[in-house]
This record gives C-alpha cells, sequence and structure tokens, in this order.
C-alpha cells in the first residue's frame, strides 16, 4: 500500500486544515499484564492447575495451535502538522502486508 508523505488534514489544536508529514510506527503490542490478557491466559487454562500435575499438567503455550492467525500486522500512522508540530493518531489502522511512503 502506498501513502504519500504530506497530506491535507483536519488539525485538532489549529482547528483547520493544515499539510501534515506522515510517518509509519511500529504497533505496541498488548502487555502480558493488561486485564484482557489475563482473561484469556486464565481461558486457556494456563492459570488454572487442574489435572495430577497442577499446573504442569498443561502443555506449553508454545505448544498451542494458533488458529485463524492474521498474517499481517495493523500499521500505527502518524501525522504531524507542520505548523503547530503536534501529531496525531490514525483511529483505526489498517491491515497491509507492505506499507511505503512515495
Amino acid at each position: 500500500m502506498k501513502i504519500p508523505k504530506t497530506v491535507n488534514r483536519l488539525c485538532r489544536t489549529c482547528k483547520k486544515h493544515t499539510p501534515q508529514k506522515v510517518a509509519l510506527n511500529k504497533r505496541k503490542a498488548a502487555s502480558s499484564l493488561s486485564r484482557g490478557s489475563k482473561v484469556r491466559s486464565r481461558l486457556r487454562g494456563l492459570a488454572r492447575g487442574t489435572g495430577n500435575l497442577g499446573r504442569y499438567s498443561k502443555p506449553a503455550v508454545t505448544k498451542f495451535k494458533r488458529a485463524g492467525a492474521k498474517n499481517t500486522k495493523k500499521t500505527d500512522i502518524r501525522y504531524t502538522c507542520t505548523i503547530c508540530k503536534k501529531s496525531s493518531c490514525q483511529p483505526s489502522g489498517m491491515r497491509a502486508k507492505k506499507v511505503e511512503l512515495i
């Protein structure tokens, strides 16, 4: 996917349309201590300790098959206003194998 290096967008601080620089960032992965990941690990049976050997009765996490895993990461596109130098992020981010600035 090709994205232009500068785009005219609405700047929230200037409250008007300004030319903005586009930059690509790597998206941060969710923390292993976040509430959702704790719930997911409990559902997987990691923190449950059932069976004969407690927590060792379950297979290792690496042995789980990732069924339906995505083969692309979401891109994090940052827009920086050329006038006030404030940056904003695209709300959703999109999936693409390759993103390049033209």
